[in-house]
Order: C-alpha cells, then sequence, then structure tokens
C-alpha cells in the first residue's frame, strides 16, 4: 500500500511551522494511542496502531530540518534504501517521537511524567510526597432564623484517626520504626509496563510501606501497623449568618487521618435550611404575606408585622389595595459576605369576608349603592378601556 503524504497525515500545510507541526503530532498520537483502544475490536487496535505508527513516521521526518527538506525535494523515496536515512533509521525509539515530545502522551496513559525506555536512562521518579486523609462530609440542618442570624451546631460523626496506642506510626511501643528494605526509603518503586513501543518505566508508590519509606520493626497491636483506628468525633461549627440552603462550609483538618503521614482530610458541612412557615426568602431580602380586613383596607389603620428580630408596627393607609408592598429596610437577612443587610417587604391581601348574614349582607348594598364613580376610580378607568376597545 502506497505511504500517504505526511503533511496529510499530520494534517498540516507544507508551510507549517515547527510548533504548528508538533501541536499536530501530539494530537494525532493522543487519538490514535493503542492504550485508547484497549476495549475494541482486534481490527480496530490494529488500525490504530498503524495509523499511531503512521504519525510517529511523519513526525520524525517533519520535525527534522534536514529531513523535511529531503522529503519536500524527493517525497517517500528520500528515505527508501540507498536514499537516506531510511525509515527505521528516524533516531529515537524505533521510530517514534522524542522522549521530549512522547513526555505528554504517555503520561496521559500511564499516570505520571514521562519514564524513559530500557537502555535510554530517564525513569527517574519525584520524591513521593504523602497523600492526604480523605475528606469527609456531615449533613446539618437549620432553621430558616437560624440561617438568617448565624446559629452554632454540634456535629457527631465517626473518621479514621490516629491510632491512640501508636500515635500514627504503626509501630510497637517500645519499638522503632526502620528504613523500607523494598524501596530504600524512597517510598516508591519502579515499575515496568510494555508497551507496543518497548518497556515503558515509571515510578509508583512502594505497596510494602505505602509511601512512608518506613515499617515499624513490630507492628502496633492496636491498629495492625496502618497507625489508623477508628474514632467519634464531637465537633463545633459555626454556621455565618446568611447560609443559604445546599451550601457547604469546609472544615480543614477534620476529616480522614492520612496512613501515610500526611495531613489529614477536611470536613465539608452540607447546609439544609427548612422553610419559614411565614418568611420566603429572595436573596438576602424576605417576603411576608400580611392579611388584612376589607374595613383596614377601606379606612386605614395600624397592623403589627413579624420580623427577624420581633413585632413592628405599620401604618396602612386609606384604600390600600390588594398586593400592596410595604417596605421595611434592613430587617432582612445579613449577607453571607458581611456589610449589610437585606429588606424585608410586607405585602398585603385584603381578606373579602365570608358567610355574611342577611341584615350584613342589606348593610353592605346600601354601602354600595352610595358609592359613586370616584370611589371606584381601577374600575371606571378600565370600562373606559373596553368601551375604547369596542369603538
Amino acid at each position: 500500500m502506497a505511504k500517504r503524504d505526511f503533511y496529510e497525515v499530520l494534517g498540516v500545510s507544507k508551510d507549517a511551522s515547527e510548533s504548528d507541526i508538533k501541536k499536530a503530532y501530539r494530537k494525532a498520537a493522543m487519538k490514535y494511542h493503542p492504550d485508547k483502544f484497549s476495549g475494541a475490536s482486534e481490527e480496530e487496535r490494529k488500525d490504530a496502531e498503524e495509523k499511531f505508527k503512521e504519525v510517529n513516521d511523519a513526525y520524525q521526518v517533519l520535525s527534522d530540518t534536514n529531513k523535511k527538506a529531503q522529503y519536500d525535494r524527493f517525497g517517500h523515496a528520500a528515505f527508501e534504501q540507498g536514499g537516506g536515512d531510511g525509515a527505521g533509521g528516524f533516531g529515537g525509539f524505533g521510530g517514534f517521537g522524542n522522549a521530549e515530545d512522547l513526555g505528554d502522551i504517555f503520561s496521559s496513559f500511564f499516570g505520571g511524567g514521562f519514564g524513559g525506555f530500557e537502555g535510554f536512562g530517564g525513569g527517574g521518579g519525584r520524591a513521593h510526597q504523602p497523600e492526604p486523609g480523605a475528606s469527609l462530609r456531615v449533613n446539618v440542618k437549620v432553621t430558616f432564623e437560624e440561617a438568617a442570624k448565624g446559629t452554632e451546631k454540634t456535629v457527631k460523626y465517626k473518621r479514621n484517626g490516629e491510632c491512640h496506642k501508636c500515635h500514627g506510626s504503626g509501630a510497637e511501643p517500645g519499638t522503632s520504626l526502620k528504613t523500607c528494605p523494598k524501596c530504600n526509603g524512597s517510598g516508591a518503586v519502579k515499575s515496568v509496563q510494555r508497551t507496543i513501543l518497548g518497556n515503558f518505566e515509571r515510578m509508583v508508590e512502594c505497596d510494602e510501606c505505602h509511601g512512608r519509606g518506613e515499617i515499624p520493626e513490630k507492628k502496633c497491636k492496636s491498629c495492625h501497623g496502618t497507625g489508623i483506628e477508628k474514632e467519634t468525633i464531637e465537633q463545633k461549627i459555626r454556621i455565618p449568618a446568611g447560609i443559604e440552603d445546599g451550601q457547604r462550609l469546609r472544615v480543614g483538618g477534620m476529616g480522614d487521618a492520612s496512613s501515610e503521614g500526611g495531613p489529614n482530610g477536611d470536613l465539608y458541612i452540607y447546609v439544609t435550611v427548612e422553610s419559614s412557615k411565614i418568611f420566603e426568602r429572595r436573596g438576602d431580602d424576605i417576603i411576608c404575606k400580611v392579611p388584612i380586613t376589607f374595613a383596614t383596607a377601606t379606612l386605614g389603620g395600624e397592623i403589627e408585622v413579624p420580623t427577624l428580630d420581633g413585632r413592628k408596627t405599620i401604618k396602612i393607609p386609606a384604600g390600600t389595595q390588594n398586593e400592596k408592598i410595604f417596605k421595611l429596610k434592613g430587617e432582612g437577612i445579613a449577607n453571607l459576605r458581611g456589610g449589610y443587610k437585606g429588606d424585608e417587604y410586607i405585602e398585603i391581601f385584603v381578606e373579602i369576608p365570608k358567610n355574611l348574614n342577611e341584615n350584613q349582607k342589606e348593610l353592605l348594598q346600601k354601602f354600595e349603592d352610595s358609592l359613586k364613580d370616584k370611589n371606584h376610580e381601577m374600575k371606571k378607568s378600565w370600562l373606559n378601556k373596553v368601551k375604547d376597545f369596542f369603538s
């Protein structure tokens, strides 16, 4: 089968820059890397391997100034027998891209930095950093008023804590730790993984000391050498004023202890805010719907309304209409970031009397008959609009 044009393989033009060629190569190599087809059919795996090799062949030529010049002049013939270096002589790991360019690609599949191939050096790993303990979650429920003003709650939960007997060392009291013989104290060992390109080396956590670099001379009988034991914690948590339903708080270092000697994980508090029977929250503001009588709406008067800080009296002007809103400044919820409080809005609902007796109905009818157009301006305006519509 005739070889495809190398520029076509990488999807670049002949005047592409060195940087563009390198970017195209990395993208194509990631796309066709055989490890991405481990669960595919045999035919699909073979196709991916061929394309992966084709991509590397193309890059070996186009990334080299001299080889690129030969290819631009003679095409594939420049590297056939007697015509040049030969595809098998493309320097670097049997015809594949150099270590620098392959580093990013292999790290995506093998979980670490580029380690190098057997016989070519490399393979050095970074010093092991102890992993922190796992983070934990606790759910806390607060009332609407507690969320608005802030409160303090005590949470109780279980976690993996430091062994009380060996204090996390894993060694039986009276004994000491010794250097791990498997990793010689580094906390990491070399792992070799076979790939189509050869044997790939990388450093992984030592399974003997779990990354610590030390092991107990004699394991602690209480924790069996892990340095960890279950414990129950009671912790006071400050719930800040203004917190909303579904938000979470983080308490650093209150999660599980680390089995590697690293820091504890964190504790996350997920807050559920109960609904209020009289208030509705909208951001930092609150809404309170208050019913008043027909007489109060008509004649005016004073009514008591609830706030987060107690009862307050507001004036209702004569002729107040249904859904009229009154604002109480600064009577809302404290802003979570501090500095100010929201407002409270009182929404008025005029309650129409029901279950009238005959005498009440008669009095109401007389009252209705005594009213003029000026007493029903909204009705008059509406009727005029309807009249204009039909005319």
